[in-house]
């Protein structure tokens, strides 16, 4: 999936973030690949909810450090609210437990920890019974 959909899902969205907007540079990162299509959107936005709290965000570029904490924070509501309404309460604690268990690893100054859960977590998307 290229991050283009995410951007314009949160120009759409209007307010303080969708001026800080910026064009994605480049494709997704590989988890978009691995994950169902209905799904690439909703962990494009937790993911680029989790770099604009850990990382480089792609789409959404504040200057202002609060503002990015508040836009990481908008970020993972789109993509859980997303979830809910498709119905899957599964990958609803699925996505949730990848945010705690990801905020814990950075608290814990453990960012490999952090990339593992990521990966655990998307490939629990990808499974057929789950």
């Amino acid at each position: 999936m290229s991050l283009g959909p995410l951007a314009t899902a949160v120009r759409d969205g209007g307010g303080l973030l969708a001026d800080v907007v910026a064009e994605p540079p480049y494709p997704s990162a590989e988890w978009g690949t691995r994950v169902a299509d209905e799904y690439a959107l909703i962990v494009e936005a937790i993911r680029e909810g989790y770099e604009l709290h850990y990382g480089n965000p792609r789409v959404v570029a504040p200057d202002d450090p609060d503002l990015a904490l508040l836009a990481g924070d908008r970020l993972y509501a789109l993509g859980l609210a997303r979830l809910a309404e498709l119905g899957d309460l599964e990958a609803v604690v699925v996505l949730a437990d990848l945010i705690a268990d990801s905020a814990r690893a950075h608290a814990e100054r453990s960012p490999d920890r952090a990339r593992a859960a990521w990966h655990e977590a998307t490939a629990n998307l990808t499974e057929p019974n789950r």
